[in-house]
């Protein structure tokens, strides 16, 4: 049996306004992504990898061409349709991290939960299920101005991860985490996609993130350069 397609991109072009004129960061992206795909967006800065996330996760739609994430037309979606969709299907990892600040990590990690209205004991579960595979169950009652930057990371990951989503969207995972750190992290991930099909997809420029996945796509000038499957045995 094959894998669920899970997106569907063609023809995908995006155009920013700049001054009188126009910036195109994504100039014609066709891609399919499979169920339980790890795969890499990889490309030098400006060739359009976050810009292509934010779409495939709804959080911009295209100037051009059609996007489908489960089955929904991204371009066609209100911005209620579009909430539904990421609070049911999406989990996103920030390089900003994007934590709520007055609230402790506990609090962080359960958000999502509580917007998919998850009784409370299994809320508790899910959540310190999720610090551990971070490693931050020491920190449950932290806030993030109580943290490293390191450790507001691996709460962000968490945050993603913790209602074990079909898709999570990953832009630069690892920026702020040590080589130790990030290879538990990427195993977590790994691990996660293997026992739940979860479909990973990054932007990086990290090698360590690149090593780890199966699939690399390069992006130069907002066009897809190659598309390589990576074996792994």
């Amino acid at each position: 049996m094959g894998k669920e397609i899970t997106i569907v991109i063609e023809g995908l072009k995006k155009h920013f306004s700049m001054g009188s004129g126009r910036f195109t960061a994504l100039n014609g992206i066709d891609l399919t992504f499979g169920e339980g795909e790890f795969a890499g967006i990889i490309g030098p800065s400006g060739s359009g990898k976050t810009t292509l996330l934010n779409i495939i996760g709804t959080l911009d739609s295209p100037s051009e061409g059609t996007v489908k994430v489960m089955g929904k037309s991204v371009g066609a979606l209100n911005a209620k349709e579009s909430a539904i969709l990421r609070k049911t299907q999406l989990g996103f990892i920030f390089q900003s991290y994007n934590l709520l600040h007055v609230h402790t990590v506990f609090e962080n990690v359960e958000f999502p939960l509580l917007l998919l209205k998850i009784d409370a004991e299994k809320r508790q579960k899910m959540v310190l299920d999720a610090l551990e595979w971070v490693g931050l169950t020491d920190k449950l009652k932290s806030r993030p101005a109580q943290l490293s930057g390191g450790e507001c990371q691996r709460v962000a990951i968490a945050r993603a991860m913790v209602k074990k989503p079909v898709i999570v969207l990953a832009d630069e995972p690892t920026a702020n985490l040590d080589a130790a750190n990030s290879h538990h992290i990427l195993q977590t991930m790994e691990k996660l996609n293997r026992e739940f099909r979860t479909t990973f997809i990054f932007a990086t420029h990290d090698e360590k993130v690149i090593g780890y996945t199966r699939r690399k796509i390069y992006l130069e000038d907002g066009k897809v350069a190659s598309d390589e499957l990576i074996s792994k045995i």
